[in-house]
């Protein structure tokens, strides 16, 4: 059953950001100024069903159909900040969706190459994307498991789906030096979120905290 819309949306959407900023990001200590300032510009709303508008800025995610979801607000701008992105990176997002992450990224100045597993969301996005002016971003209908090698490396890789591994094609396709956030576990839907670095051909990984993604489906996961 469809959530049921709680309130009317802000006449100004842009108070309704500035609050999700303050007291769902800000207040759980995501402090990078290039995250706020992308995530105070992008407008949530607009990529979320029509009768789901009013719930855009809640502290919970959303879902999309087809089994898949919009993460909350909080988890989005801290999985942007663990990347540790600088302009004019290449960033490689596993799990395009509705397409709020990618304009994120898209906002911070880098070129994002998106992976998407379902023909509908990946029509509709491409679409959503392309009117608000993205030209930064590219898109692929593709199993999000084999990443994008043609476009490899990438200097940091965000996958936004958990599976029970790292997927040997990210390991390979980021660039060295690079990074990485992937949600892991032998569990569904239940994840340890996770920051590889790769450096001089070494890899190192540190757990950062417990997470509940949809599952990363392909040939190098579920």
């Amino acid at each position: 059953m469809a959530a049921t819309p709680e309130k009317p949306l802000e006449v100004d959407p842009k108070r309704s950001r500035a609050r999700m900023v303050r007291d769902q990001i800000i207040a759980r200590g995501v402090s990078s100024p290039a995250v706020l300032a992308a995530v105070r510009k992008v407008p949530r709303h607009l990529f979320v069903e029509e009768a789901l508008k009013p719930q855009a800025y809640e502290d919970h995610p959303l879902p999309l159909g087809f089994g898949q979801t919009i993460s909350q607000p909080y988890v989005v701008a801290w999985m942007t900040e663990l990347l540790e992105i600088l302009p004019g990176m290449n960033v490689l997002e596993v799990g395009t969706g509705s397409g709020y992450q990618t304009a994120v990224l898209a906002e911070m100045g880098v070129v994002v190459y998106s992976v998407e597993r379902v023909p509908e969301l990946h029509a509709l996005t491409r679409n959503r994307l392309a009117a608000m002016g993205y030209g930064n971003v590219h898109l692929k209908l593709d199993d999000g498991t084999l990443g994008w090698p043609e476009r490899a490396p990438f200097d940091r890789i965000l996958v936004t789906a958990g599976g029970p591994r790292v997927p040997d094609p990210y390991l390979d396709q980021l660039a060295d030096p690079g990074r990485m956030v992937i949600p892991v576990g032998t569990e569904r839907r239940s994840q340890t979120l996770t920051v590889l670095r790769k450096r001089d051909g070494k890899i190192g990984r540190k757990s950062v905290g417990q997470v509940t993604f949809v599952d990363l489906v392909g040939r190098h996961a579920w």
